[in-house]
C-alpha cells in the first residue's frame, strides 16, 4: 500500500461564511497567506520524513478554498526540499491551460527532480471554467484532446504539427523531454464509470481523490477494470488511488472531534460560496454531458456537510480514529476496492497544523507498517504507452 499526501492549502482564516462566488478578496491578507504558505510548505516536506511516498500538489481558482493557484509553482520548492518522496502533481486542470505549456512544465519537474514526478490531468470544479472563460461545454472534450497532445508531444522523437478541433500549433518540439520513458505517469480524474472508462483505454491510473461512499467507488473501479481488459491489458492495485480525509489521534473520541471540527469549517466557510456557483453550471451546461452524472453530482452538493463523521465512518469514506482505528479501516477499504494507493488529506478546514503533525507522527510510527503489505505495489510507479499505439 502506498500513501500520498495532499494539501488543499486553505485560506484558513477566513472570518464569516459567504454565499457569493467569486468571492471578495477585500478580507485577504498577504501576510497571514505569507505564514500559511510557510506552514503548508513544511507540513509537506514533513510528509517525507513521515514515510509518504508521495506529497500531492492541486489546482484551484477565486476562493479561500485553496491557495494554490498554480500546483507547478508548488511542485518545484517541493522537489528542492525533498530528495525521496515522489511529487504528485494531481494537478493541472488541464481544459483551461494550454496543453503544450503543461507538458512543457511537467517534463522540466520531472527532469529537475530526477524523474520523481507523477502527473495527473483534471478537469476541474464546474463553475472554475467561469473563472477562465471556457465553455463547460467543452471540458470533457478539451481535456481529451489536451490528453493526446500533450502524451505525444512528450513522446514523438521529432517536430509535429497539431490541427485539433480545439488546439491549433503548427510546430511542436519539447526541451526538454520528461526523464521517464515514454512519460511521467499519468493519473486520470475519474468520479464516474464514463471518466472510468477513458482513463482504461488511454492505459492511466485512475484516481478518485474523494469518493463518496465504498459501493460508488467500487463500481468506477469495476468499469475502469472491465474496460482495461477489452482492450487488452490488467491494472493492479498501483493503477488506483482513492481518496480520504484523514485525522489520527490518541483517541477515537479526538480524532472524530477535530475532524468534525474541521469538516464544518470547510463545509460552512469555504465551500458555501462555491456551492451555489457549481449548482448554476451544472444546471445550465453539459459539463458532465447527459449520462445522469449531473443529477447526482447535485445530490451530493445539496446533501453535503449535512452527514455525521460516525456515518462517515460507517460508510468507510473517512479515515479517522487512533491508528489501530485507522489500520482496522485502511484493511476495510484495501478489501472493499482493491486500490494500491490512497490519497490521505489532513488538512481538512482549520484543523491547527500542530494536530495535523500530531497525526502524521501517529500514522508514521504506528500505522505505515501495519498496512505497507496490503497491496504488493511495486517500489517504481507505472508508466505507460498509449493503449493502441
Amino acid at each position: 500500500m502506498r500513501f500520498n499526501f495532499f494539501h488543499l492549502m486553505p485560506y484558513d482564516v477566513f472570518p464569516e461564511r459567504v454565499e457569493q462566488w467569486p468571492v471578495d478578496n477585500s478580507e485577504f491578507d498577504a501576510e497571514i497567506a505569507r505564514r500559511l504558505y510557510q506552514e503548508y510548505m513544511d507540513t509537506m516536506v514533513y510528509a517525507e520524513e513521515c514515510g509518504w511516498d508521495s506529497i500531492g500538489c492541486n489546482e484551484h481558482h477565486f476562493s479561500p478554498y485553496g491557495l494554490m493557484s498554480n500546483c507547478n509553482l508548488i511542485g518545484a520548492a517541493l522537489i528542492q526540499r525533498t530528495s525521496r518522496v515522489k511529487i504528485a502533481m494531481f494537478g493541472n486542470l488541464v481544459p483551461l491551460l494550454n496543453p503544450i505549456r503543461v507538458a512543457e512544465e511537467y517534463a522540466m519537474l520531472d527532469v529537475i527532480s530526477g524523474g520523481r514526478l507523477m502527473t495527473g490531468f483534471m478537469r476541474g470544479i464546474p463553475h472554475e471554467y467561469i473563472a477562465y472563460g471556457i465553455a463547460p461545454d467543452e471540458s470533457r472534450p478539451r481535456l481529451a484532446e489536451a490528453t493526446q497532445l500533450i502524451r505525444k508531444a512528450w513522446t514523438e522523437p521529432a517536430p509535429f504539427g497539431w490541427e485539433g478541433e480545439y488546439y491549433k500549433f503548427r510546430a511542436v518540439s519539447l526541451w526538454p523531454k520528461p526523464m521517464q520513458k515514454p512519460h511521467p505517469p499519468i493519473m486520470y480524474s475519474g468520479s464516474n464509470p464514463d471518466s472510468a472508462r477513458v482513463a482504461a483505454r488511454n492505459g492511466m491510473m485512475l484516481g478518485m481523490v474523494f469518493i463518496p461512499n465504498l459501493e460508488a467507488g467500487r463500481s468506477v473501479i469495476d468499469a475502469y477494470i472491465d474496460e482495461a481488459r477489452i482492450c487488452g491489458w490488467e491494472p493492479g492495485p498501483e493503477h488506483i488511488l482513492c481518496g480520504f480525509h484523514t485525522c489520527i489521534a490518541e483517541s477515537d473520541e479526538a480524532a472524530r472531534e477535530n475532524l468534525a471540527r474541521g469538516v464544518k469549517y470547510f463545509m460552512s466557510i469555504l465551500m458555501s460560496p462555491q456551492r451555489e456557483a457549481q449548482q448554476i453550471v451544472v444546471q445550465k451546461s453539459r459539463y458532465f454531458g447527459t449520462d445522469g452524472s449531473g443529477e447526482y453530482f447535485l445530490q451530493r452538493l445539496n446533501h453535503a456537510g449535512t452527514r455525521t463523521i460516525e456515518g462517515a465512518i460507517e460508510d468507510g469514506t473517512v479515515i479517522c480514529g487512533t491508528p489501530e482505528t485507522a489500520v482496522k479501516q485502511i484493511k476495510r477499504i484495501h478489501a472493499e476496492l482493491g486500490c494500491g494507493w490512497i490519497n490521505t488529506n489532513m488538512k481538512i478546514g482549520n484543523i491547527p497544523n500542530d494536530v495535523v503533525r500530531r497525526g502524521m507522527e501517529l500514522f508514521r510510527d504506528h500505522v505505515h507498517a501495519e498496512v505497507r503489505d496490503l497491496a504488493k505495489t511495486p517500489d517504481t510507479m507505472p508508466v505507460m504507452a498509449m493503449v493502441g499505439e
